[in-house]
């Protein structure tokens, strides 16, 4: 085990210095990483029919409300009525993209684009471009909003598509089954359309940012997507074996999770004509903010309910995800990790009803994931990582002093505590 250390080096350097698509079944009933749909032809019929007219940031809001964090579901509310009519146009947008009919692998990617998403990343985008105008603004002025620029949409827009681009691949890399509550695009159209339907969704995120005529923006996303494939490959070649290495597990999430949001705030202060300082600022805030927002769901995935996540409780470990709560367990109690690295290299526990070392055999695979997470959790990582993650989230904090007040400014606040204080 290593030492907890943070990465060092920008996100913007040759390597990744500085999430998540997860099986809902047990591995035995999971299509093989080289599997096709049974019936492609009949694909479409399967995807399921979402209401255009969802509110964008449902998801956040939905999470906080369970968490019993009232209040900040209350401010994603206000948040979201502030910004209607920038987060029906991204989100019609986003939904927009390709035609259902057209081919398999756009198909893929229209898929899940359907489906509904925390959409944060957009937002920090549009929220970053708004800064521009929050000079002299008062919080009265929040009604008379500016219409929201084609440049800023496409900047928010392509940040969405280059995070989906990466779900659709991680879900093919880990044989997700379900995601945001239907059927992952693998499942749906086959691996390789969802392959293909990523790089679909990453060409266009490309593009939309070249005609934007930010030619030094079109080069930061590439550095950033060069990143996230570097974390990938790290993440991919831990799998069927578990090591609790925290400065791992810091470059992956600096390079899958925290990049795309450094990447976004930079991006949506230059739309708003923010100086340079204040574009560095921005870009600190969205990194910090990434690797909150990462702890956060690293808490998620275990306190909460299966039900609701649609998460194997085991999968992570079975596909070698390191997550802060498990490498804080493994510190404070060693013996965890040896357990752990026989769940990863036994592939989760495939055999039947069973699962887990060959001291825990006669317990059924339910019972013994309640187990395994009760010792966890007795360790104190869950407290532990939701300190660490309020340390991230205070540095984003602090990014935002330099700023001048204003609706925008305080809404960045908001998406901090939303983002972080979900998990609580």
């Amino acid at each position: 085990m290593t030492s907890l250390q943070d990465p060092g080096p920008s996100p913007y350097s040759d390597g990744v210095g500085r999430q998540r698509g997860a099986p809902t079944t047990a591995a035995s009933a999971s299509p093989s990483v080289h599997s096709e749909p049974h019936n492609a032809n009949n694909a479409t019929s399967q995807v399921q029919a979402t209401n255009p007219d969802e509110s964008p940031l449902g998801p956040l809001v939905d999470v906080s409300s369970r968490n019993g964090a009232k209040s900040l579901a209350e401010r994603l509310d206000e948040l979201k009525r502030w910004l209607a009519s920038d987060l029906v146009e991204l989100e019609a947008d986003i939904r927009g993209y390709g035609e259902p009919e057209s081919d398999l692998a756009q198909r893929a990617a229209v898929h899940l684009l359907a489906q509904p998403g925390k959409r944060i990343r957009p937002l920090c985008v549009v929220l970053a471009a708004r800064l521009g105008e929050d000079n002299g603004r008062s919080e009265d002025a929040k009604s008379d909003l500016p219409a929201m620029t084609a440049e800023v949409r496409d900047l928010a827009v392509a940040c969405e598509l280059a995070h989906a681009a990466t779900l659709l691949h991680d879900d093919v890399l880990d044989q997700g089954t379900e995601r945001r509550g239907a059927p992952t695009s693998r499942v749906v159209y086959g691996n390789s359309a969802s392959i293909l339907g990523g790089d679909h969704l990453m060409i266009e995120a490309l593009r939309r940012v070249h005609r934007t005529g930010r030619v030094a923006l079109v080069g930061d996303l590439m550095q950033v997507i060069s990143n996230m494939v570097i974390a990938e490959a790290w993440q991919l070649e831990q799998r069927g074996s578990f090591v609790a290495d925290a400065n791992l597990y810091m470059r992956i999430v600096s390079g899958k999770t925290a990049a795309i949001f450094d990447w976004g705030m930079r991006a949506g202060a230059t739309a708003g004509k923010l100086s340079d300082d204040a574009v560095a600022a921005l870009g600190t805030y969205g990194h910090n903010l990434g690797i909150a927002f990462q702890l956060a769901d690293d808490i998620l995935d275990l306190t909460s309910d299966v039900q609701i996540t649609g998460k194997d409780a085991l999968a992570d470990i079975r596909d070698g995800k390191l997550t802060w709560p498990l490498i804080i367990a493994c510190e404070r109690k060693p013996e965890l990790e040896q357990e752990l690295r026989e769940i990863a290299a036994s592939g989760g526990g495939t055999d039947g009803e069973k699962t887990g070392p060959m001291t825990r055999r006669s317990m059924t695979k339910a019972d013994y994931i309640r187990d395994l997470r009760t010792r966890l959790q007795d360790t104190g990582c869950v407290d532990a990582t939701r300190d660490r993650a309020r340390q991230y989230a205070s540095k984003s904090r602090t990014a935002l002093e330099m700023l001048s007040p204003g609706p925008a400014k305080d809404a960045l606040g908001a998406v901090i505590d939303v983002a972080v204080e979900r998990a609580f």
